[in-house]
């Protein structure tokens, strides 16, 4: 089974992308609510998928993937960013930061289910 971690400070929009992705196949699906929550669950199993948000209060998206990537326990998960954020400063400085994909809020269900199937290979 893959795993996933959602990295979402708001819990709307948590509950949201779950409920979007939930629709991809059998998943274990973990939630953080910032990005130091993200940091600690880390280490308790292997994740196939991470997606986070940007702006977050304590660690934002782009320092979760900048520690992500640096890491060489953690470098090959995939990361996807889900953002408001919409310029293309952001969008390439998180895609240099080693980001898998960049989705702008608000998005299409199908949107999101393609680029999870894509990344865990489904």
């Amino acid at each position: 089974m893959k795993s996933i971690l959602i990295v979402e400070d708001s819990v709307t929009t948590r509950s949201f992308i779950r409920a979007i992705i939930e629709d991809v196949g059998d998943l274990n699906i973990v939630e953080a609510s910032s990005g130091f929550d993200a940091l600690k669950a880390l280490p308790s199993q292997p994740f196939d998928l991470i997606i986070t948000d940007i702006n977050m209060p304590d660690i934002n998206g782009l320092e979760l993937i900048n520690f992500v990537k640096s890491n060489p326990q953690y470098k090959d998960i995939p990361l996807m960013i889900i953002t408001t954020e919409r310029s293309e400063e952001d969008r390439r400085k998180g895609m240099a930061l080693g980001a898998f994909a960049y989705l702008t809020k608000p998005f299409k269900s199908e949107e999101l289910q393609d680029i999870v199937r894509r990344a865990l290979v489904l």
